[in-house]
């Protein structure tokens, strides 16, 4: 295992329970993010590095890299690299066992079973057996972080995982598009009707009392409709700075899967 490469696609904050795992494990995970990543539990997403340079969530450090030298230069220093490269698989000198969509996206972006010999999938979009080889039930409740073998996970609802009784209302969605703007930031209590942000002069609605968990970067553009936060109904029982139960589950999940492909594949 150690030594072995595995690539993930994503590093919003289910993505980074993910390559916490993998990297504690001992593998070399390559990241590889959009030029403009737009998570909102910032405080708990690798992707920040591509704005700050690094991001560190429980311990584990991840850097911004351009070449194949900073890429191996970060894995001799037990960080973990991210690249900016969605148009492609990986870059070619990558020789993976692993590749792990873990972008949530809900649809399928191109991967397929030749990426590597070990395909994962997170979350519905992926048919285990076509698409990839294992996906990853990314659905709140009995069967997340189930792996499946043949077929889908559930779809997609469209409606936020329940957190303390709340679904949508815990979700702050942006009224209009434009320039996101917010004077709040994480660990903030505020009650319902607080205003939380702005979009081009809009107001950003609290609909229930809560902790900010989730908040966009000020100055995203974004369009109507578009997630730009997220209010927990538990307060500051939690920690907003740890990886969540959901990210930890589907990251634990994955590396069993990808310590199940390894014995099968004998390497």
């Amino acid at each position: 295992m150690q030594g072995d490469i595995v690539v993930v696609k994503g590093g919003g904050d289910v993505a980074s329970g993910v390559i916490q795992k993998l990297h504690r494990a001992g593998f070399k995970v390559l990241v590889l993010e959009k030029a403009n990543p737009t998570a909102i539990r910032r405080t708990v997403s690798f992707s920040e590095a591509v704005y700050n340079g690094n991001m560190q969530v429980e311990g584990s450090t991840a850097v911004l890299c351009k070449n194949e030298k900073e890429i191996n230069d970060a894995w001799a220093k037990d960080y973990i690299p991210i690249i900016i490269d969605y148009e492609s698989p990986y870059p070619g000198f990558i020789k993976p066992i692993a590749f792990i969509d873990a972008t949530i996206s809900k649809r399928n972006l191109g991967v397929n079973m030749n990426f590597a010999p070990i395909t994962i999938g997170i979350g519905p979009g992926f048919e285990a057996g076509k698409d990839v080889h294992i996906v990853v039930e990314s659905m709140r409740g009995h069967d997340l972080g189930k792996l499946i073998f043949e077929g889908s996970a559930e779809p997609n609802t469209g409606e936020p995982g329940e957190v303390g009784g709340f679904t949508f209302e815990r979700v702050l969605y942006s009224p209009t598009e434009g320039i996101f703007e917010s004077s709040h930031d994480f660990g903030d209590l505020v009650k319902k009707g607080d205003i939380v942000a702005e979009v081009n002069g809009q107001p950003v609605y609290a609909k229930i009392d809560g902790m900010i968990r989730g908040l966009l970067r000020n100055g995203a553009i974004v369009t109507k409709g578009f997630k730009v936060g997220d209010i927990d109904p538990r307060g500051d029982k939690i920690d907003y700075n740890t990886i969540s139960d959901k990210a930890r589950a589907i990251g634990g999940a994955v590396l069993e899967a990808v310590m199940m492909g390894k014995r099968q594949l004998k390497v």
